[in-house]
Parts: structure tokens; C-alpha cells; sequence
């Protein structure tokens, strides 16, 4: 199931919102708890046991270091338990064939494939889960003294597909306090509209003209083309994906829970430096916290630094999925960061802002095309014909039928990757004027059937982080 769904819409959230409002605060977690396990098992049913023996061992664990709090050593015992079971399921259903299929190569031999089927979710889930013993052993948080409210906090539906990755800390005093009201309930429900918005009206639109350009549907190659094709490939991956987490917060806020935010309008960036502090933000606080400043960050030697940045950014782009591109689009960034680092910052600085913008948006455009093809013969050809190699030309009559079919819907997701719009909502929502407020409501009830109307009539509807 997800959001963007008719049977999500209609049946599942309406139904847990009556119900979960109803309930009494001593029983909302348990709802919670009931809710997210049917959200999860209408697409994964076999990974629930896991689910359950990972939760009850974090807890465990998280208990004893509390209780030994003042033995260093046994602390660090419970805490490596709890990580590496994480890891450990995580590395088992995500890399064990690219792990088999590497080593058997080394010496020659064909790998034997294995079917494991990922279960949806297990990258964030392993991730909060591992963030939350490693707070409680560092001392950061004090651990859950009740199994239902971790168990509620570790099987979250709204961010258990695809984030944002929420620390215990953010939600600990929610799981207890419960903070319904209806400025609350109003703003999680246009927040979730605005995400829905973003997924079916605009990044499921340039995705079906990713799909046809990707595996040359659409007809005759040119250079047009193929930058055609990865410009609505990169505006499909930022809208659907931020259109997820603006649909998770949404549904947080509607059950009383605060999540932090995953997007801060990437594509304005004048660097690569920024962009990354703008795009999946709670990933990079994670890799930050507990892989990068552990290692050292930058205070240490500079080959020691250089180390770091390597190792955060390949583990980023694995992170990702099971294959080479994703290792090659990780170390792509950190090299690009590590010139910014050192030297590529400053020569920034003195050019105009809008030629570092262009920069930054090129470089991002490319990196899309690596984390796309997962053979690396289709990314070689797609890189190569992006730059006109092999006799292709610059463009032809279909490159501009594409160009001038999907112009318009282009600059709206233009339009919508800054943050002009949000200025907007901010005054509509914070005016006294009820005429303005009426409007506003009106224009969110207005996308909701659109996007309804579009989920009826149209059969693409994918969801791209269901792949990591």
C-alpha cells in the first residue's frame, strides 16, 4: 500500500483517523502499533517476525545499557548487539547476491543467485533502529521504559517505506503526550495534500517521459532528447520523493507526531556543498552523526579527512542499492565535495550566482543519470549520447515535439523546486482574513480530486524508494 493509493485514501486512513481520535490516550500507540502492521503487511507480511524479534532486542538491549550505565564496557557489548542485528538483516536481504556475485567473481566463478525478496522498509527501519541504540549508549536519550511505545516508534507506517528517518529523540515526548488539536489535524492534512500534489500531478507526469526516453521508446535519439529525458528524470526522483516526505510529516502531524524535515528545496543550491545540505536531510545527519564525525570529520589530517569523506559517500551511494552505480554515484559527490572543500569554494564565491546555480544543476543532472542505470552500459551509452558521442545529433523534430509537449509542466516543477509557493501557503495560513482562508481550502480540496481524478484514470503510479 501507499499513499497515492485510492485504497489508502478512501479505506486505511479514514477508517485510522476515527478510530485513533477515538481511542483513549492510553491505547493511541497501541492503534498506532495494530495500524502500521496492517499498512506493512499489505506489502511485505513475511518481514513482520523480524520486525517484532529486532524491536524486542533493541528494547532489551537498550534496557541493559541503561541499567549498566556505569560499565563502559558491557554498555558498548549491549549496544554492538543491537547494531549489528540490524546490519545484519539489513546486509542479508540487500547484498547478499552483489555481495556473492562479487566474491565468486574474483575468482572466476558464476554466483549462485539466491531469491530474497527486500522487504519495504528495512533501510529506515534498520537505520532509526541503530540510531537508537547508539543515542541511548552515548547517553543522548534515555531509553523507553514501556515495549509499546518503542514498538510504536520503530514501526511508524508514515515513514516505514521511505522516511524520513526519525530519531527516537524527535518523537519521544509525542509517544507519550499525544498533542491532538485541530490546528494540528488542519496542517497535517495540507501538508499531505501538497506531498500528494507533488507525487501524482507532477512527478508521476514527467515520469512516464522518463520511462519512454530511458529505454529508447520515444523514437529517433538526439543530444535534446536525452537531456530531455534526465531533466524529467530529475524533477520525477525530487517530487516524488519529497512529495513522500511532505505525505509522511502530513499523517505525522495528523496523529500527533512532529517529524523532521527531509527537503529544504534542494534544486536552488549554488554548490554541491549545499545541495546536500538541502536534499534528504535526515540521511545526511545520520551518515554525519554516526559514521563521519566517529571517524574523525575534519578534525584530523587532511589525508585522514579525505579518508572520511570516501568512506561516508560510498557507504551513502550503497546505502542505496545493491549495485556498482550506486558506489560510483556516492564517491561521484564526494569527490565534487572534496574539490569545494579545498578549493573549488572559494573560485565559486567570486562567479555570479546565477552561472553557480547552473553549476550545481548540471552536475546534479549527471548524477541522476549514474543513480538511474544500474548497468553500466546503459549509463556509459546515456552519458555518451547526453554529450552527442557516436554521431548523434543535437536534435531533431522529435527532441522538440517532447520539448514543446512537456514545456509547460517543466516550468511548473521549475516553479514548484523553489520556495516561492511556500511564501504563499505561509500567508494563507497564517492571515486572519477568512476569505483568504476559505480560498486556500478551496484550492487544497481542489488538488485533492484532481490527484484523485488522475489516480482513476491513470495506471503509472510507481513509487521510486520502494527500490532502496
Amino acid at each position: 500500500m501507499v499513499f497515492s493509493s485510492i485504497t489508502f485514501l478512501f479505506y486505511f486512513l479514514p477508517a485510522l483517523i476515527i478510530i485513533y481520535y477515538l481511542a483513549p490516550s492510553k491505547l493511541k500507540n497501541l492503534v498506532m502499533i495494530i495500524a502500521s502492521f496492517v499498512f506493512y503487511a499489505w506489502g511485505e507480511i513475511r518481514f513482520i517476525p523480524i520486525m517484532l524479534f529486532l524491536s524486542l532486542e533493541d528494547f532489551v538491549c537498550a534496557k541493559l545499557m541503561e541499567k549498566h550505565r556505569d560499565n563502559k564496557k558491557r554498555r558498548r557489548i549491549y549496544m554492538l548487539i543491537s547494531v549489528c542485528s540490524n546490519l545484519g538483516v539489513l546486509i542479508f536481504f540487500k547484498y547478499t547476491n552483489f555481495l556473492l556475485g562479487n566474491l565468486f567473481g574474483l575468482f572466476g566463478m558464476s554466483s549462485p543467485f539466491i531469491e530474497i525478496i527486500l522487504p519495504i522498509g528495512v533501510s529506515f527501519n534498520s537505520f532509526q533502529s541503530i540510531s537508537y541504540a547508539i543515542d541511548v549508549y552515548r547517553g543522548t536519550t534515555s531509553c523507553e521504559k514501556k515495549y509499546y511505545n518503542y514498538l510504536a516508534y520503530t514501526t511508524l507506517f508514515p515513514q516505514i517505506i521511505a522516511g524520513p528517518i526519525v530519531r527516537y529523540v524527535t518523537v519521544e515526548n509525542d509517544l507519550d503526550d499525544h498533542m491532538l488539536t485541530q490546528d494540528s489535524f488542519s496542517m497535517g492534512m495540507r501538508r499531505f495534500i501538497i506531498g500528494l500534489g507533488k507525487k501524482v500531478l507532477i512527478a508521476n507526469n514527467v515520469g512516464l517521459l522518463w520511462s519512454q526516453i530511458s529505454i529508447g521508446a520515444a523514437g529517433d535519439p538526439s543530444v535534446l532528447l536525452y537531456w530531455i529525458g534526465i531533466l524529467a528524470y530529475t524533477f520525477q526522483i525530487y517530487f516524488d520523493f519529497s512529495g513522500y516526505s511532505d505525505m509522511a510529516i502530513g499523517l505525522a502531524r495528523i496523529f500527533g507526531l512532529n517529524f523532521d524535515e527531509n527537503f529544504n528545496y534542494p534544486y536552488i543550491s549554488k554548490s554541491i556543498t549545499e545541495f546536500w545540505r538541502r536534499w534528504h536531510i535526515t540521511l545526511g545527519a545520520w551518515f554525519r552523526d554516526y559514521v563521519y564525525i566517529p571517524l574523525g570529520g575534519n578534525r584530523c589530517s587532511k589525508l585522514k579527512h579525505l579518508r572520511n569523506l570516501l568512506i561516508v559517500w560510498a557507504l551513502t551511494g550503497f546505502w542505496h542499492g545493491a549495485s556498482w552505480n550506486f558506489i560510483f554515484w556516492g564517491l561521484y559527490f564526494a569527490v565534487i565535495l572534496i574539490a569545494e572543500k579545498y578549493f573549488l569554494l572559494k573560485i565559486l564565491d567570486k562567479i555570479p550566482s546565477f552561472f553557480r546555480h547552473v553549476y550545481t544543476i548540471f552536475l546534479v543532472m549527471i548524477s541522476w543519470a549514474i543513480f538511474y542505470f544500474e548497468n553500466l552500459n546503459e549509463l556509459k551509452n546515456y552519458l555518451l549520447g547526453m554529450f552527442g558521442f557516436g554521431g548523434i545529433p543535437l536534435f531533431n523534430q522529435e527532441g522538440l515535439y517532447y520539448l514543446l509537449s512537456y514545456g509547460v509542466i517543466f516550468v511548473l516543477a521549475a516553479y514548484f523546486s523553489t520556495p516561492h509557493l511556500k511564501k504563499v501557503i505561509n500567508f494563507t495560513e497564517k492571515t486572519t482574513k477568512r476569505y483568504v482562508f476559505i480560498c486556500g481550502t478551496f484550492v487544497y480540496a481542489f488538488v485533492f480530486l484532481i490527484c484523485v481524478a488522475y489516480l482513476v484514470d491513470s495506471t503509472y503510479n510507481p513509487f521510486l524508494y520502494f527500490r532502496f
